[in-house]
């Protein structure tokens, strides 16, 4: 990633124009948007302007159309200038489908919502979150090896898995103080659980950086592409940034509350408060935030998971709002568009396992009685074993999948194992319950 083409000085460019060309300008630009984009210079250089502007002008047009859109916001930039922020036409829809979608009820014919199946989809997202925001981070333990860590409830092996772990344990703290203020305190217990046993000094766990030898670099070449602010002020701007996140709807000017949740996500990525874990901890407020507003279904998703596969632009949105005077908007649009991708992939999840169900449900059919025997984790169990014969399923694992006491889970399997569905092995001094590759067949049998 290398740094954006800075946007040329718009006094200078103001001065350079002659009273004749403004008409012209404000004419052949008459909006903050190039086809419906927040264009940054850097991509703008790159573009055909208007027959009759140069890029420069182009330029000066799209600025001026912008100035009566920003808004000038509480949080200040390592120069002690504020922040800014837009709604354009596409982060006014971003949004309108976000507050129907995150805030409202998921249109699909599956149980996700109710107390039978939540549980369940909630670990799911929690420990997709969990793996890929440590994976943004330099985690590289696999996703299975992971998912198997967390659902197993074993040790981590490694500072891979560590950090993965951590980032479990922080999701699942938030949900607990989600209708709580936000305080100094409270993130910088967010970012000890995210960090616990992960640092190089120990000390550095769960306090503000000491000095001002962290930078964001290029890998490529050591470029520098952001000094984070001076680690003397960070206390001050903590108190700032919690004041933000607290602040209520008579707060102008108005900031949307998924808007605040981003912008928060960007202040901790901006200051870098930590040594290490900023972004585990930013993205994790973030996710307090969305909660904090009612946007329940932020418990559902998974924002890492979409950056991880284009980290590159993720960063880009920061540059982009540190050469272009602190203009926010290209960070909001960045990250409204990747939650409202983390939100179509939850529902594309739940389209496919709904489709699963009914394949379970048809195999159900033939045998009413076994349908009538088998509770909602059982099937949720079968499910997942028609799809991965030889799967093996352990107490611990089915207890913390569904939230249920172990002597439930226990009595889950074996019901399971008596009716020929699993079969029981020993597995050092525990049992490991192994999905047989007829799985389908020994359902059909059950049947008439």
């Amino acid at each position: 990633m290398e740094l954006p083409h800075p946007p040329p000085d718009i006094s200078s460019l103001f001065s350079s124009v002659e009273p004749g060309d403004i008409q012209r300008i404000l004419e052949l630009q008459p909006g903050p948007l190039v086809k419906e984009a927040y264009l940054h210079w850097d991509e703008l250089r790159h573009r055909d302007p208007p027959e009759g502007l140069d890029h420069k002008r182009w330029w000066l047009g799209l600025r001026w159309a912008r100035q009566a859109l920003l808004k000038p916001l509480p949080l200040l930039d390592k120069a002690g200038q504020p922040f800014f922020f837009g709604v354009p036409e596409p982060v006014q829809i971003d949004l309108h489908h976000i507050d129907q979608d995150a805030a409202g009820e998921i249109k699909s014919a599956t149980e996700t919502a109710t107390a039978s199946t939540r549980d369940r989809y909630l670990l799911r997202s929690v420990i997709e979150e969990a793996i890929t925001s440590s994976q943004l981070e330099g985690a590289s333990t696999t996703r299975k090896v992971a998912a198997e860590m967390l659902r197993s409830g074993r040790a981590p092996k490694d500072r891979s898995e560590q950090m993965i772990f951590n980032n479990f344990v922080a999701m699942q703290a938030i949900q607990g103080f989600r209708h709580e203020p936000l305080s100094p305190a409270r993130v910088l217990e967010i970012h000890r659980l995210v960090s616990e046993r992960t640092l190089d000094d120990p000390q550095d766990v769960g306090r503000l950086r000491q000095s001002n030898d962290i930078r964001v670099v290029n890998n490529d070449d050591g470029t520098i592409l952001h000094q984070p602010p001076d680690h003397r002020e960070l206390p001050e701007r903590l108190e700032r940034i919690c004041a933000f996140a607290n602040a209520g709807e008579d707060q102008r000017p108005f900031v949307h509350p998924v808007l605040r949740a981003i912008l928060l996500h960007f202040m901790i990525g901006y200051d870098h408060p930590f040594a290490d874990g900023n972004g585990r901890t930013a993205r994790a407020l973030f996710y307090w935030s969305m909660l904090r507003s009612g946007y329940w279904l932020a418990e559902f998703i998974s924002i890492s998971h979409i950056l991880r596969k284009a980290p590159a632009q993720y960063g880009r949105a920061y540059l982009f709002t540190e050469t272009d005077g602190g203009d926010t908007t290209y960070f909001l649009i960045h990250q409204l568009a990747t939650l409202r991708r983390a939100i179509l992939s939850l529902h594309d999840y739940l389209a496919r396992k709904a489709k699963e169900q009914q394949g379970l449900e048809r195999l159900l059919a033939e045998s009413p009685a076994l349908r009538a025997r088998l509770n909602h984790r059982q099937k949720a169990l079968l499910t997942h074993a028609l799809k991965h014969p030889g799967a093996g399923y352990h107490i611990e694992a089915h207890q913390r999948m569904h939230g249920v006491v172990y002597q439930t889970a226990r009595a889950d399997l074996l019901q399971l194992v008596e009716l020929g569905l699993l079969e029981k092995i020993k597995e050092g001094r525990a049992f490991l319950f192994v999905a047989p590759k007829d799985l389908a067949i020994r359902m059909a049998r059950l049947g008439p």
